[in-house]
């Protein structure tokens, strides 16, 4: 029942996530944080299996901040991006693999470019100016593909973003109230009112 969404901009990428957590037809919390900031330039945003994503979201996020502890640099997204498609795809040939979808977006401070990349349970990743995870993918993918326009500004992403979530609220029978989106840009990474 979740819904993860990105948009890539002019000089930013938008991400938004629904906060309910639910099991059946029950909400366990309303308040679910399903990303997580992995350097001062990117986040995750995750979807799956209770127990698998938070572990995951976790594992990667300590992973990407050794790296640059231990290197004394910040991973670009892609390179981030590129570490946990390939911790996902080791634990499809493990016992006990991750069930966890992802959206991973951010700023490329080198290339002076924002970056978002679907990357699925089995592994597989996409390079795309805007995606969605989850239920939402099923109503808001078209809505994205016949409004987006490339070098979007701020408020047209927020606009756009807004009509995807309002389309859910109208078409989906599942009520998923709150989002929480971020920008991030050159800067880093900011709390969006939509």
């Amino acid at each position: 029942m979740e819904c993860l969404f990105g948009i890539t901009g002019n000089g930013f990428t938008l991400l938004a996530a629904d906060t309910i957590s639910a099991r059946s037809i029950v909400v366990m919390k309303g308040t679910e944080d399903k990303s997580r900031e992995l350097n001062a330039h990117t986040v995750m945003l995750y979807t799956g299996e209770p127990g698998d994503t938070v572990n995951f979201a976790e594992y990667i996020q300590r992973n990407i901040k050794l790296y640059g502890i231990r290197n004394g640099i910040e991973l670009s997204p892609k390179a981030t991006a590129t570490f946990t498609r390939r911790q996902l795809a080791d634990s499809l040939r493990s016992r006990h693999p991750y069930s966890v979808n992802l959206i991973i977006g951010g700023y490329d401070g080198k290339k002076q470019q924002s970056e978002l990349y679907w990357i699925d349970y089995l592994g597989a990743m996409a390079s795309l100016p805007f995606c969605a995870q989850g239920y939402g993918a099923y109503f808001c993918t078209s809505l994205m593909d016949r409004y987006y326009k490339e070098n979007m500004n701020v408020e047209e992403a927020k606009k756009l973003m807004g009509m995807c979530i309002q389309e859910l609220k109208t078409r989906f029978i599942v009520n998923m109230p709150n989002f929480k989106v971020q920008l991030i840009d050159k800067d880093g990474v900011h709390q969006v009112e939509l």
